[in-house]
């Protein structure tokens, strides 16, 4: 069958063939760019392309959510490389075991990408502000990178022990640059002792979302991590955001109070009209505020009062003017 004679409608049945074969959405999606791509190649060649051909869309993939360790694990990898860092019995264990547990804080507290790390030199710290900076990092941008405490005692006790080398890479193993497939090899070595799946970018996924869910600004985050779209960003916030989940359970508890007041006044024989319960709902917001003087708390309480006037028995009046007035 000549080329020309191709129809749009048997790349989509192949597309269906593959979906059938439980074949990944990405996969069947370079396929068709690995076609696109040859059909283009055929029409430079001066051969016949139906345009139809490289117009075929791809599939929609599904939108991947990071994967993050739980603090229990980072934990427990955490005492491992500090635990080798205690038990190293020569020199060379030691300076391995150093770099390990640097290197291990720069991915997971300072957010690193496994090459950055790799690319580190000398000059780009500054360890008496607590941050470093990566030169052309992804996307060839240039980004300041924070440091804690803990990362810069890190830091500082390897490089006591880094001695001379052919290059100012801060990281050099066997007195060359060391390679991000040894840190890789390291990290993944770590987890298999302490039964964690992890691999160097899921300890900057875990940083990221920590510091979302203790509270720093979205806009914040995505500056340290260097991304230039903040909708990269926010894929943290919607696999695992226990800031929400706070405000939730936050703003539920002050319904659930509005509700059981409403409740406590119909067990006292209340029959308040729908605009009578609205304006004592409001009454007890104003209440709410912390620096209110005493004369407003007591007038606020006064004109509840007179809502709930006729509507209840006066030990309930009493109660809840007692309650209202010491929120």
């Amino acid at each position: 069958m000549e080329l020309s004679q191709r129809k749009r409608s048997m790349v989509l049945d192949y597309t269906d063939f593959r979906l059938q074969q439980k074949a990944a959405v990405s996969g069947i999606n370079g396929d068709l760019r690995s076609l696109r791509a040859f059909l283009y190649f055929l029409q430079e060649q001066g051969h016949t392309v139906p345009y139809c051909l490289t117009r075929i869309p791809g599939l929609k993939e599904p939108d991947p959510l990071p994967k993050f360790l739980t603090d229990a694990q980072v934990r427990s990898l955490q005492e491992d490389f500090e635990a080798r860092v205690l038990q190293a019995g020569d020199f060379k264990a030691k300076r391995n075991a150093l770099l390990d547990r640097a290197s291990f804080y720069l991915l997971w507290q300072s957010a690193m990408r496994i090459g950055e790390v790799e690319e580190l030199r000398l000059e780009d710290l500054d360890l008496a502000q607590k941050r470093l900076y990566v030169r052309r990092g992804k996307g060839l941008k240039d980004h300041t990178v924070f440091c804690s405490e803990t990362t810069v005692n890190a830091l500082r006790a390897y490089l006591e022990v880094r001695g001379e080398g052919p290059t100012e890479h801060v990281f050099l193993f066997r007195n060359q640059p060391v390679e991000k497939d040894l840190i890789r090899g390291r990290i993944k070595a770590a987890g298999e002792r302490v039964g964690v799946h992890v691999y160097p970018h899921r300890l900057r996924h875990t940083c990221a979302t920590q510091l979302l869910n203790a509270g720093c600004r979205i806009t914040s985050i995505q500056k340290f991590l260097g991304h230039k779209r903040l909708n990269t960003t926010l894929t943290y916030a919607r696999v695992h955001d226990e800031t929400v989940a706070s405000d939730y359970f936050a703003a539920m508890q002050i319904v659930e109070k509005r509700i059981g007041l409403s409740l406590n006044l119909q067990k006292g024989g209340c029959t308040l009209s729908a605009i009578q319960h609205q304006r004592l709902l409001l009454l007890a917001e104003q209440l709410k505020v912390p620096e209110l003087e005493t004369s407003t708390r007591l007038s606020l309480v006064e004109q509840m009062c007179a809502l709930l006037e006729g509507q209840s028995e006066t030990p309930l009046l009493l109660d809840l003017s007692v309650e209202l007035v010491t929120i």
